[in-house]
């Protein structure tokens, strides 16, 4: 076999054979990972033949038509025919309204055709000679701000954790009622929009692994965030007993996820004889959620199952050949076997779903223009739900990471498997469209981890290191085209995490299409290491003082993420912490320095160990960014040093287990707190 063939296969499948690293240095993908990531994509190119096959199918599509294209509203609807051995004449439109259109199709070359612009959005049926496939039309760009709240609206928001969220009775795990508390105290400051971090459904057999950037699937939600009496009334509160749970600072997740799943697992037994009217919603419920609920109820109940009598068992790949394809025999007679156990795994979804509707009713209620923002993970487990029902539309073998650069120099390896470029479009983009409404369904807002993926994404191949994979070609145009037709069907805005290695012209695309990026202030900076004034931060951009992957602003001034540094020795040999605890003194006093010549802040610089003034000049300062909206971290509105995540590490740093101090109603009433927060809206307004 010819490297130019092997070459040539790549290029076609959307894998660049050639990249240049963050470094600036050209690198060449090895032949070992391009087969393995072909194999991954369904191109097999172990042998001669192999590759010539897989070059002929990525090359005509495998001779199929898709069963969904997209357009633009307002432009020519193309479609790549795949092969030129059938020639379609005649095209007719019908719109989900009932109306129609027909006409001739304009041929613009041997394997492409045309048709007119269409105007109006939607999923519409499109005939093509007697064959049948979706023409999904997006609007111009996303749904906005300005939509929502008015051309003229600046608003601000604050970004939480729902896990770290606090109330009375919630069993020592942050809940939906408590997400609907905080939302009402946030309003009532004058907060618009509410962005909490990933709700995905994780294992509930296994409550260890907890971090919500790494779901079972992204399709359900976290049962352990259900109020039971949010649905069933106050009498059906946690048991007695869970004061230290509630009261301690970290959470416990083991011990909290057991008597939260032992008491969810009561109410359903005494379900069907006390709750007459929940019983008929969740009938409705689970109707018309259908066979992806049943395949998630049916995978949970497997998994608790088999795990139960095999540590082992943990991922679906080990579990008995049968037993891996949720369409088989197998898998029917152990759901009817145990129709009670994958019964109550559909009911916690139905209590799930209903107390987070309640949080974001409760967010418009009070007065938020946008309410709640979700947050979409960049991937699935490997091992969980979502990959399991939905195989042919995933890429098992490879998982999703970022190559070697100047942060992470070995890359990054994030054991989790993105969706399959191929396989979503020999499926219509099923698995991500019931995404993006799985993800919308009661939000006001949407923020896309990882948005760099819907352009490409860096495979890295089962048992491979990190630097060892390819970057690979997604549908972007197809996807976000997507993005804004849901957008819109939802009303709510859309921001995509666009921090890290930026392809040229990527922020343009996603600009055009609405979609609004981050301008986090750390990193706001020109080439020179200046910090840019606020006027000059981007302007279709959200702006915050930081993330749950960056030190607060309290635990940046003071060097509190330094020493966890220095703790764990997670410098380089050759940037010590001498060295970084030096560059950090340069860039407080630059800082320091932007926001006094801003106006936010005035006199010396405070010293490391009393944060205060810097963190309520920070937020002013960011709060006069150009972006038409900001979110603040919690974290930073309490002016905390802690922060929730520190990348990379599992222990001893208590990643996703920082629980916030105060109760989510009373959390914002400090008068510091309400300082802050009147300080950022007078920014905005300003």
């Amino acid at each position: 076999m010819t490297d130019d063939r092997l070459r040539a296969l790549a290029a076609a499948a959307g894998i660049a054979v050639d990249w240049q690293d963050a470094f600036g240095k050209p690198q060449v993908v090895t032949p070992d990972t391009l087969r393995a990531v072909l194999a991954a994509l369904g191109l097999p190119a172990r042998t001669p033949d192999d590759v010539a096959d897989s070059l002929h199918a990525a090359t005509t599509g495998g001779g199929r038509l898709p069963p969904l294209v997209t357009a633009w509203s307002g432009q020519p609807v193309v479609i790549d025919m795949g092969v030129s051995s059938w020639s379609p004449q005649r095209y007719r439109i019908r719109f989900e309204d009932g109306g129609e259109v027909a006409g001739l199709v304009d041929h613009v070359d041997a394997r492409t055709i045309s048709l007119p612009a269409v105007s109006t959005p939607g999923y519409h049926c499109l005939r093509l000679d007697g064959r049948d496939l979706t023409l999904a039309v997006a609007p111009p760009r996303c749904f906005g701000i300005g939509d929502a709240m008015g051309p003229a609206a600046r608003p601000w928001g604050l970004a939480v954790q729902l896990y770290g969220i606090r109330r009375k009775g919630d069993g020592g795990i942050g809940d939906f009622t408590g997400l609907a508390d905080l939302a009402r105290a946030a309003a009532a400051q004058g907060a618009d929009a509410l962005a909490v971090s990933p709700v995905h459904a994780m294992f509930a057999a296994e409550p260890r692994h907890f971090s919500p950037y790494s779901p079972s699937s992204r399709l359900w939600l976290n049962v352990l965030h259900i109020d039971p009496a949010a649905l069933l009334g106050d009498g059906f509160t946690e048991q007695a007993g869970d004061e230290a749970l509630e009261e301690a600072p970290l959470i416990d997740w083991p011990a909290a996820a057991a008597r939260r799943m032992a008491h969810l697992r009561e109410l359903f037994d005494r379900f069907e004889h006390t709750f007459g009217a929940a019983q008929r919603g969740f009938r409705d419920f689970r109707r018309a959620r259908g066979e992806a609920l049943e395949d998630h109820a049916r995978f949970e109940a497997l998994h608790a199952h088999l795990y139960g009598q095999d540590p082992q068992a943990w991922s679906w790949r080990t579990w008995p050949e049968a037993l891996r394809d949720p369409r088989s025999e197998a898998v029917a007679a152990f759901a009817a076997a145990h129709e009670r156990d994958v019964t109550f795994h559909a009911f916690l979804q139905f209590m799930a779903d209903h107390g987070l509707a309640n949080a974001q009713r409760a967010a418009r209620g009070a007065g938020m223009g946008i309410g709640l923002i979700a947050d979409l993970a960049v991937g699935s487990d490997g091992a969980g739900s979502q990959v399991w029902s939905r195989q042919e539309e995933m890429l098992t073998g490879l998982s999703q990471g970022a190559p070697p650069d100047l942060l992470n120099p070995l890359g990054q390896n994030w054991g989790l498997t993105p969706l399959s470029p191929r396989g979503l479009r020999d499926h219509g983009y099923r698995a991500f469209i019931e995404m993006l409404r799985a993800t919308l369904g009661h939000a006001g807002g949407l923020r896309i981890d990882h948005v760099l993926g819907l352009a490409r994404a860096w495979l890295v191949p089962d048992g491979a290191d990190a630097g060892a994979g390819a970057y690979v070609q997604f549908p972007c145009d197809d996807l976000l085209r997507l993005v804004a037709l849901e957008s819109w069907r939802h009303d709510a805005i859309v921001i995509g995490e666009d921090l890290g290695t930026v392809p040229d012209g990527f922020r343009d695309r996603l600009g055009a299409a609405g979609l609004l990026g981050m301008a986090v202030l750390s990193f706001t900076r020109d080439a020179d290491g200046r910090w840019l004034p606020p006027a000059e931060w981007p302007a279709a951009a959200v702006g915050l003082t930081g993330t749950h992957d960056l030190p607060t602003l309290a635990g940046w001034w003071s060097g509190r993420d330094i020493a966890w540094r220095r703790r764990l020795n997670l410098f380089s040999a050759d940037h010590g912490p001498a060295a970084v605890a030096a560059e950090r003194d340069e860039d407080r006093a630059s800082l320091w320095q932007a926001l006094c010549e801003e106006g936010t802040a005035e006199g010396a610089a405070p010293d490391p160990d009393m944060p205060g003034p810097f963190v309520g000049a920070a937020i002013s300062y960011v709060g006069r960014s150009a972006g038409p909206l900001v979110l603040l971290p919690v974290e930073d509105a309490l002016a905390q040093d802690e922060q929730p995540n520190l990348p990379g590490i599992t222990d001893p740093h208590p990643n996703w287990r920082r629980r916030l101090p105060g109760s989510a109603d009373r959390l914002l009433e400090p008068p510091a707190v309400r300082a802050r927060l009147a300080a950022l809206a007078a920014a905005r307004k300003a």
